[in-house]
């Protein structure tokens, strides 16, 4: 009998190592896919078995139950965290609890470039394939309404920049980041301000910035386009920024600006209205926020397109219509 007893905890052993060894090699084998990659999204409060039969409704052939035994065994169950993944060919049971428990979810990234006005940056995050486009159908004040921001105008509250993602995200979270981003470049840029500029409020410096992005070919001209818009303000002297007139015509313009577009007048002309518009024109970057605060030193109060890029600017008006002939008449 006592042979027996033996015998059968031997067998008992042996089998439990059998299986302790198999489920050590079956961990680190690649679990079969139905694509070269598979999304998997958990939602928050999904318990470990829930997440295991999650992944097996993905289309990844694996026992649910054998899956979240392993889940149960390693001790990281409770790690494991909501999110979209991205499950690639080749990734094994181990590979897989670790993304689960780090939250190495799938992320995907949408830029917002210098320049663009509110309706190139909602176009922008409408193609976005894998974000919830929970703002289209907003009107602009609606979506201030959302952002928390009411009564507000939308053009050029938003940093223009890379904004990473995970898939199924909801646009307002993009706008909300890139929002606080531009409240966060607009204030810094403010604390610099230098005396020689003249705009009194962070408010009139975003929208003096806006027109200094739209109005810059090359870069180093920035300080030098914001100090003939300052030495413009200070002194009285209409903007006269054909950006300005192109922004408040909207979609009727339609790539060439005529003299009477020049005279039409709307709230944003500033051939027609002294002082900057009512609203920015465009999202500024980091270097115009800069530049519409610290302007160059000097007088100039006009410039010109030089045809590279580049611009010239001049003092007085005979010095600047010397140079639209010499650059835009070639005389």
């Amino acid at each position: 009998m006592r042979r027996f007893l033996v015998t059968v905890f031997l067998l008992a052993a042996f089998a439990a190592l059998g299986v302790g060894g198999w489920g050590l090699w079956w961990v680190y084998q690649p679990l079969r896919l139905p694509a070269p990659t598979v999304d998997l999204s958990i939602d928050p409060g999904t318990l470990p078995r829930g997440v295991a039969q999650a992944v097996a409704d993905a289309g990844v052939n694996v026992n649910p139950d054998l899956l979240y035994l392993w889940f149960r065994f390693s001790g990281q169950d409770r790690l494991i965290k909501a999110g979209s993944y991205e499950l690639e060919a080749g990734l094994t049971p181990h590979r897989l609890l670790a993304k689960l428990a780090r939250g190495e979810e799938s992320l995907r990234a949408v830029t917002l470039i210098e320049g663009w006005n509110i309706r190139q940056v909602r176009a922008a995050l409408s193609k976005e394939e894998q974000l919830k486009p929970d703002t289209r159908a907003l009107a602009d004040d609606a979506l201030m309404n959302l952002l928390g921001r009411p009564g507000v105008h939308p053009e050029g509250r938003f940093y223009p920049d890379t904004y990473t993602y995970a898939k199924g995200s909801s646009d307002i979270a993009i706008l909300r980041r890139a929002m606080r981003a531009m409240d966060k470049r607009l204030a810094a840029a403010w604390a610099q301000r230098s005396p020689s500029s003249v705009v009194k409020t962070p408010e009139d410096a975003l929208i003096l910035a806006s027109i200094v992005e739209k109005e810059t070919g090359k870069a180093a001209d920035r300080t030098l386009v914001s100090a003939v818009f300052n030495n413009r303000l200070r002194v009285g002297m209409p903007l006269q920024t054909d950006p300005t007139v192109i922004y408040g015509m909207g979609t009727a313009f339609d790539g060439n600006l005529r003299k009477r577009d020049l005279q039409a007048d709307t709230p944003w002309n500033t051939y027609t209205r002294p002082g900057l518009p009512p609203t920015p024109i465009a999202m500024p970057g980091k270097p115009s926020l800069l530049a519409a605060v610290q302007p160059a030193a000097g007088k100039q109060l006009y410039f010109v397109a030089r045809g590279d890029g580049s611009s010239q600017f001049s003092e007085t008006l005979d010095e600047h219509n010397r140079a639209v002939n010499k650059f835009q008449r070639g005389q």
